[in-house]
């Protein structure tokens, strides 16, 4: 029977580029963008697990290849970059997702303060868009590329004694906003996901009991996420239908943001 819709929601064939993507968020969403036919690039500093992630899609019946980087490393994205285009093909998709888990108080001493401040723009703000720069000869040449940032609800709040995190994730925010203004008229799009409590490295060392006492304060769903949750959302950010979707700002935190906004 043919189909009476007309926009694909499949992104079989396409090549996108994960960062973080050897655990994590990263990790669920580059096995779920393989699952679905795309040919993932597994970027990530760690060449250990990234040999283990890329494994694991290959015996599954995906495409998938591994690339180290650490994002800070300015020098390098353009070289990785042309790395994965060579490999895999040019760059349809660019998820930016790596980041760190950082606390600083205000009153901590001016060298840790201002390296922790540093680190974390540097990783989690200005890595974004050094790779969105590097890849987008690729994303514009059919006028149909996608880019994903991921930032967090901290990025819609703040929390004490988070500063440099915050910073940088209201940060992705706003430039999530400025690029898809900007890229937009050329057929890319750009959006922004915003995980809450989502159960990953980041989150483990919290101990059970008080993982449990937060959601059931804090979130209607009353429990923590999964990054498979993050990384259908994401996916839905980067199908050829989401075409229209450009400057999106999706929390995927089971409601915590609307409860406690």
């Amino acid at each position: 029977m043919a189909r009476l819709s007309q926009l694909s929601r499949s992104i079989a064939g396409r090549v996108a580029l994960v960062t973080g993507a050897a655990s994590g968020m990263g990790r669920a969403t580059a096995h779920l963008f393989a699952d679905e036919g795309a040919h993932v690039a597994i970027v990530d500093r760690d060449a250990e697990r990234i040999e283990r992630v890329v494994a694991e899609i290959r015996a599954a019946g995906g495409t998938a290849a591994g690339f180290p980087l650490d994002v800070s490393d300015a020098e390098r994205i353009r070289t990785v970059v042309g790395d994965v285009a060579h490999t895999l093909g040019p760059i349809d998709i660019l998820v930016n997702n790596a980041g760190i888990a950082v606390g600083a108080s205000l009153e901590q001493s001016d060298l840790d303060y201002e390296r922790t401040w540093q680190r974390a723009l540097d990783l989690m703000l200005t890595a974004h868009v050094r790779l969105a720069r590097a890849c987008l000869p690729d994303l514009l040449r059919k006028g149909e590329g996608r880019i994903v940032n991921i930032a967090s609800t901290e990025g819609l709040g703040a929390t004490a004694g988070t500063g440099p995190y915050t910073v940088a994730k209201h940060g992705v925010i706003g430039l999530t906003r400025s690029m898809a203004v900007e890229l937009g008229r050329r057929g890319v799009t750009v959006n922004c996901i915003c995980p809450g409590p989502i159960l990953t490295g980041m989150t483990e060392a919290i101990p059970e009991a008080a993982r449990d006492e937060f959601a059931r304060r804090n979130v209607p769903l009353r429990r923590y996420g999964i990054p498979e949750e993050v990384a259908h959302a994401t996916l839905s950010l980067v199908l050829p239908a989401a075409s229209y979707l450009n400057g999106v700002v999706l929390p995927v935190d089971g409601g915590m943001t609307i409860q406690n906004g």
